[in-house]
Order: structure tokens, then C-alpha cells, then sequence
């Protein structure tokens, strides 16, 4: 298993659980990416944490939607809704977002079904985060759950795949690369 640790603030908060502290486990089971997400903070505060991180974590470092804060990491990570706030047309999308996020970073995009794996098969991607695999604590708005279906699905897409959403270090599957595990690093 590669360990893909999604930093979730809203998870550290209402845990009490120190970023320090987080970053320290993740290291602990060999993550090789870690991705800060904040939906709440100012940018400020994003840039804040991306810093002390940096400072104490050298693999892949990803911001979660702040592209504008691509010189403090090493990749970006939005999901669906997020690349339609960019364009309405996910490919022009992508592409807009390629030209800020250069080549030598890493660019990835949630995917939730096959049309969308399909989809970011066009794209200048590094990867695609596919899921919910189950049901998860870190993502209030999930509705597809792919369950046994995830790597099926997996197989189609020509990039790198991360099995998002509910994901255990028990899990296997074939055709994914990374397993994105958030709350259950703590477990």
C-alpha cells in the first residue's frame, strides 16, 4: 500500500489533534503524500500551514483547491466543483489550471464515476482521486459511494489513481497506485 494522508483541518479541530501531530503519525506509517485541506481558513492561514508543514514533512506536499498557493507545495488537488469554478467546461478547466500549476508540480482531480474517469483521461493530470469508496467522516457531501465497483472503474483511467473516501489500510485493491486515508491514520 502507498499511504496518501489527507490533513484535514476541520478533522485536526474538532479532534483537538495538533497539525504537528498529524504530520508526526503520517511520517510514522510512511506516507508519501500528504494533502492539507482547509475549506474554512482565509488564505493566509492555508499559506500558514503549508509553511510548518514544509518545515517538518520533505515528501509531496498538496494544497487542497489553493492554487494560488502552488509556490508553497509541491501539487494541487480540486474536485469536480472546484474545476467548475474555474470554467463550466471541466477540459478548459483543466487546461487553465495546468497553465498555473506548471509541469513540474503535481496536478490531481477528484473523479466519482466512470464518465468522469473517461473525462480526466483528456486531461493533463498527475492523477485522479476516485471514490467514495465507503462512507467517510471527512467529507460531508458524499453521494456516490463506487464500494466494489472503485476498481473496475480504476482500470479505465490513464493517470495514477488514489481511492478516496473511507479507505483503510486494509483495503486492496488492483488498479489503484495510492490509498488516501484521512481520520483513519489515527485508528
Amino acid at each position: 500500500m502507498r499511504l496518501y494522508a489527507l490533513c484535514d483541518q476541520n478533522l485536526l479541530d474538532s479532534r483537538a489533534i495538533l497539525l504537528e501531530d498529524y504530520i508526526r503519525i503520517a511520517k510514522e506509517q510512511n506516507a508519501e503524500i500528504i494533502q492539507y485541506r482547509n475549506k474554512n481558513a482565509d488564505i493566509a492561514f492555508i499559506k500558514q500551514q503549508l509553511i510548518k508543514i514544509r518545515k517538518i514533512y520533505d515528501g509531496f506536499l498538496i494544497v487542497n483547491d489553493a492554487y494560488e498557493l502552488i509556490d508553497f507545495c509541491d501539487g494541487v488537488h480540486v474536485g469536480q466543483e472546484d474545476l467548475r469554478t474555474i470554467d463550466k467546461d471541466p477540459l478548459k478547466a483543466a487546461k487553465i489550471l495546468r497553465s498555473i500549476v506548471k509541469k513540474d508540480k503535481i496536478l490531481g482531480i477528484s473523479t466519482h464515476t466512470k464518465e468522469e474517469v473517461l473525462q480526466a483521461n483528456e486531461m493533463d493530470l498527475n492523477y485522479i482521486g476516485l471514490g467514495a469508496y465507503r462512507d467517510t467522516n471527512t467529507k460531508e457531501d458524499v453521494t456516490t459511494i463506487l464500494g466494489d465497483r472503485l476498481d473496475e472503474i480504476a482500470s479505465l483511467s490513464k493517470h495514477y489513481v488514489a481511492a478516496i473516501g473511507g479507505v483503510k489500510k486494509s483495503d486492496n485493491f488492483s488498479h489503484v497506485t495510492y490509498y488516501v486515508i484521512g481520520s483513519g491514520l489515527l485508528s
